[in-house]
């Protein structure tokens, strides 16, 4: 996996939510990315690990692969939003009619890097996986920065649409040493022995 040197994920913030019914629906018709070959899901209470089977059969079953986890929450789902069933004004019904409604589960990926993107070997390739299916989740934002090739990218999905990013050095490492920005304890005034 000589190509594993090249690529990397460096940022990544995740806001992601989408029926568990709609991901599994996802990754059954997904296309994978050029080193994995399948991605396997385990459910462990209310934790979904997806997790990059290598296409390279040299790579040991008991080196850990990238996988994405998310946690699953059940949610009440309306048929018609309740906000605006009480902004309507209606004259002749006395009592409320129930609102129809289900619970549905959904997977959340939510979290920094190390939460929701884990281990190395085709940690590139499972971001690449967690772009498609930040396109295909209706709520929610993925946020990212990977290297490829020696070329930083951005990445940025908001509610299932692409839209434009730019990578931003907003302070940079200081030229002079902390001792002159910072306080000198050893020698403070107010600090008695």
């Amino acid at each position: 996996m000589s190509t594993e040197e090249s690529r990397h994920v460096y940022r990544l913030h995740s806001t992601l939510e989408l029926p568990l019914e709609d991901l599994h629906d996802h990754i059954d018709e997904a296309t994978y990315p050029d080193g994995v070959s399948d991605v396997e899901i385990t459910r462990r209470n209310n934790t979904l690990i997806l997790k990059a089977v290598a296409e390279d059969e040299t790579v040991s079953k008991y080196t850990p692969t990238a996988q994405l986890k998310a946690s699953v929450t059940e949610n009440r789902v309306y048929e018609e939003d309740p906000d605006e069933r009480h902004n309507s004004f209606r004259w002749d019904e006395d009592e409320e009619d129930e609102i129809e409604s289900e619970l549905v589960e959904f997977a959340a990926f939510k979290g920094d890097r190390e939460t929701v993107l884990q281990n190395s070997l085709l940690q590139y390739e499972m971001f690449l996986v967690l772009c498609e299916i930040a396109e295909a989740a209706e709520k929610g934002t993925l946020t990212a920065i990977a290297e490829y090739d020696g070329e930083l990218e951005a990445t940025r999905i908001v509610e299932g649409e692409p839209r434009p990013a730019d990578i931003e050095v907003v302070e940079g490492p200081r030229d002079h040493s902390s001792s002159q920005g910072g306080v000198n304890w050893r020698d403070n005034k107010f600090i008695s022995d």
